[in-house]
């Protein structure tokens, strides 16, 4: 099969296409012909070594985590899927190739593209497994911290639809794709108590840290409680007393939630921009830039 890879850390330009051999789907697992793939800021960071003693690579190494394509195998055990149902989900043999193993997955929804599909599997199981830390959201405010990016904008979504007021901070420039979303943006940064109390003069219930950007403080501040407040990005956590969530636990389950979320219309997978395979390094390019309004997609 024809399949993105690389052989050492570096820039983007170690990404080549080459004959790879075929990965076969375990017990619990499916495989799918990928006709498209999403490039998340964790694909960059193990190309480039950044994630070296945390998740070292043996190489070749296919890069991707999110995947949406055609199932042509089921593993052993597998139960509740088929050979040519359209899925989406997360790549444990790597997406960016003509084949790839999902050791999870939903059906992809009616109302989205299959770049729409690749775009969401990793995103929207952190989104809704940090929210699931929060508890019940319904007629509360929550701030998202880092609302605008993938994560962040999959959060808003399942927020809302969760029942919950959503303040959201991000960089001016993308205010109004936040309030497209139903989100009251704020811009991050000093002095972030002081706007959050002006567009939510009642109080904030919780806080979620999308970006890790060391606000955790400030949030726990702002809340008044570090048990109301968790992050998927911010890994010192522990000693504020913050809740870190893995954004791949209880995946298979909130891959489904989001599925039904899309079903329904209450969220859309947010796609910026897509390239064919043959130009990875480009789309690898443009993710590690950063100040994406949305994921980048691989098509195969």
């Amino acid at each position: 099969m024809r399949a993105v890879r690389f052989h050492q850390y570096g820039d983007p330009q170690v990404l080549a296409i080459e004959d790879a051999p075929e990965p076969h789907a375990g017990p619990g697992q499916v495989r799918i012909a990928v006709r498209a793939a999403s490039v998340n800021p964790i694909d960059w960071k193990i190309r480039a070594g950044y994630l070296a003693e945390m998740m070292p690579t043996t190489f070749p190494a296919i890069p991707g985590t999110d995947a949406a394509g055609v199932v042509d195998e089921v593993g052993e055990g597998t139960s509740g899927v088929e050979i040519g149902d359209t899925v989406f989900g997360l790549a444990v043999s790597g997406g960016a190739a003509e084949l790839a193993v999902l050791g999870a997955w939903a059906p992809v929804p009616a109302p989205w593209s299959l770049e729409q599909a690749a775009a969401a599997g990793l995103v929207s199981a952190t989104a809704i497994a940090g929210l699931d830390a929060l508890g019940d959201l319904a007629g509360r405010t929550v701030l998202l911290e880092g609302a605008a990016g993938g994560v962040g904008s999959a959060a808003v979504e399942v927020a809302i639809a969760r029942g919950a007021r959503v303040i959201g901070t991000a960089s001016e420039t993308h205010h109004e794709f936040l309030r497209s979303l139903g989100a009251t943006p704020v811009t991050y940064g000093a002095g972030l108590a002081a706007r959050v109390a002006a567009a939510a003069p009642d109080g904030v219930d919780a806080a979620l840290d999308l970006a890790g950007s060391g606000s955790l403080a400030d949030l726990v501040a702002i809340v008044g409680d570090p048990a109301k407040v968790a992050t998927v990005a911010d890994f010192t956590a522990a000693a504020l007393g913050v809740t870190v969530v893995q954004g791949d636990a209880n995946a298979s389950a909130n891959l489904a939630l989001a599925a039904e979320l899309g079903t329904s219309g209450s969220y859309t997978p947010r796609v910026e921009a897509t390239y064919p395979v043959e130009q990875v390094a480009e789309a690898h390019a443009r993710v590690q830039a950063g100040h994406s309004q949305g994921k980048v997609v691989l098509t195969l």
